[in-house]
C-alpha cells in the first residue's frame, strides 16, 4: 500500500478528440473522492473552471500526474515533468498502442478509487543519457525514456556506424542506422527493426541495428551498465540523432554518441494486477495454440 494521494495533476494531448470527455470523468470522480485535481494551462482550456498550473508546479506539488493520450504523450509528459523531484506518472491511454501507458479510458474511474485508497504501486523505469561529440568537444547531451536512434535522414543512404562497449571494439556496421533502447523502448522501434522484448525489470540495454547491410548482424542484449559508443565513421547523406522519437538532431561524418544509463529514473504508477503479458498478448495480437 502507498500513501493515499490527495492532489492529481492532469497533462492531456489535446489534440485527442476524447480528451474533454475524460478530463471531465476524472474531475468528476476525484471529487467524489475528495481529491484535488489540477492541469497544464493547455489542459484546463479543455474543461471550464479546471484549475491550471505550470508542468514545474504540478511537479513540485501533485501527488500523482496523470498522462492522458499514447506512449507520445507519455514520453512528453515524463520529459516535460523532469526535475529534482521525481514526480510519479500514469499514463490513461485515448490513443491507439499505448504499451506504455497503464490503463485505458474505460478504468478511468477506477484508477481515481485506486490512487485515493493508496491501492497502486509505482515502478523505477531508467533512462538514458547521451552525449555527442564533434571534434572532440562536447556538442549535445540528451536523456530518453525509451531509445536513442541514429538514423538516415531524407537521403537514405546507408552509413557505416562503428560500434564500441566498455572501450571495447565490436564492429561496424553498414546500414540504416541503430537504436539505443532501455527494456521500456524495446517494445517500440526496437521491435519494429527485429530487436528483442525486454521484461521492464530487466537490468539491461538493447542494440537493435536498422536494415543492416549483412544477414549475420544481430541484436546485442548487454548489462544496462555497460557504455555504449556509436561513431559516425561514413556518412554520403543526412543522418539524425532522434531522442524518443520526438526530438531530432542532426549529426555529421566522425560525431561519436557516447549512451549510457542515467543515475535519474522515471517513476511510473501501475493498479494492482497490472499484467504486463496482458498487454504484450492484447497488443501484439497473439493469440496462442491454434486448435
Amino acid at each position: 500500500m502507498k500513501q493515499p494521494v490527495h492532489r492529481i495533476g492532469v497533462v492531456a494531448n489535446c489534440m485527442k478528440r476524447r480528451a474533454p470527455a475524460v478530463l471531465s470523468r476524472i474531475l468528476k470522480k476525484a471529487s467524489s473522492e475528495g481529491m484535488q485535481v489540477v492541469a497544464d494551462p493547455e489542459t484546463a482550456a479543455l474543461v471550464r473552471g479546471l484549475p491550471s498550473a505550470p508542468i514545474a508546479d504540478l511537479r513540485r506539488s501533485c501527488d500523482v500526474v496523470l498522462a492522458l493520450g499514447g506512449d507520445g504523450t507519455l514520453l512528453r509528459v515524463v520529459r516535460d515533468l523532469h526535475g529534482d523531484r521525481v514526480v510519479p506518472i500514469l499514463g490513461v491511454n485515448i490513443g491507439h498502442l499505448g504499451f506504455l501507458t497503464a490503463l485505458s479510458e474505460p478504468d478511468v474511474e477506477r484508477a481515481i478509487e485506486h490512487l485515493a485508497a493508496g491501492r497502486y504501486v509505482v515502478s523505477r523505469r531508467p533512462l538514458l543519457d547521451g552525449v555527442v561529440k564533434r571534434n572532440s568537444r562536447r556538442a549535445l547531451s540528451c536523456r530518453a525514456i525509451n531509445d536513442l536512434v541514429l538514423r538516415t535522414g531524407a537521403s537514405s543512404r546507408m552509413v557505416t556506424l562503428d560500434v564500441a562497449i566498455d572501450g571495447v571494439n565490436v564492429s561496424s556496421y553498414y546500414c540504416d542506422g541503430l537504436i539505443v533502447a532501455v527494456p521500456a523502448g524495446s517494445t517500440g522501434h526496437s521491435l519494429s527493426a527485429g530487436g528483442p522484448i525486454l521484461s521492464p525489470d530487466t537490468r539491461a540495454i538493447v542494440i537493435s541495428l536498422i536494415c543492416p547491410h549483412t544477414m549475420s548482424s544481430r541484436p546485442l542484449v548487454l548489462p544496462d551498465r555497460s557504455v555504449v559508443v556509436v561513431t559516425v565513421a561514413h556518412c554520403a547523406g543526412d543522418i539524425v540523432l532522434s531522442v524518443d522519437g520526438q526530438i531530432g538532431h542532426a549529426l555529421a561524418e566522425g560525431d561519436s554518441l557516447t549512451v549510457r544509463r542515467s543515475v535519474r529514473h522515471a517513476a511510473f504508477v501501475y493498479l494492482h494486477g497490472y499484467d504486463w503479458f496482458a498487454v504484450l498478448r492484447r497488443k501484439l495480437k497473439w493469440s496462442g495454440r491454434h486448435v
